[in-house]
């Protein structure tokens, strides 16, 4: 893997600390990074997005989604029942052990709902600034001539 250098950004930014960090840290585990279970991150509008997680084998009293300080955390823990135990499994091609995975989200992103069908867990979230970020016209007000104007005749009578 290629290693990039970030060191003269961190001199010629301000605000990008957190940005930084999140690319060192993800160049840094890229190799050992976690991959189960697979997920899809999609755009479905303007400001919305989905995360899409293959969660076959678990239901909605396995999962337990949490969303605190700009971090999604998505975990399941699968509970077998007696009739599971019994069971001899010859070849086991569904995975369904536990699981947490993290997700960072930027600033004003937050989770509208959860939808669980045909083994697909879909997170919907949506990214709201708030009226007071938004970016805002200013009118640039230019001086009036005619109030600063003047008179010649008065100007004169006041010199004299």
């Amino acid at each position: 893997m290629r290693q990039y250098d970030l060191s003269p950004l961190y001199r010629s930014t301000v605000g990008f600390d957190r940005l930084f960090n999140m690319l060192d840290s993800m160049a840094g585990s890229e190799n050992g990074g976690q991959s189960y279970p697979p997920y899809n991150i999609e755009r479905t509008g303007e400001t919305a997005y989905r995360i899409t997680m293959a969660v076959a084998g678990f239901g909605e009293r396995d999962i337990d989604i949490e969303s605190k300080e700009n971090i999604l955390t998505i975990k399941a823990q699968r509970n077998e029942d007696e009739s599971e135990r019994d069971r001899e499994i010859l070849y086991r091609g569904i995975a369904a052990r536990s699981f947490e995975r993290r997700f960072q989200l930027a600033d004003h992103v937050e989770v509208t709902g959860a939808t669980l069908e045909n083994g697909l867990l879909h997170i919907d979230l949506v990214r709201e600034i708030p009226e007071a970020m938004k970016p805002r016209k200013i009118a640039i007000s230019g001086s009036d001539k005619s109030e600063k104007q003047i008179d010649a005749s008065v100007a004169t009578s006041k010199a004299a």
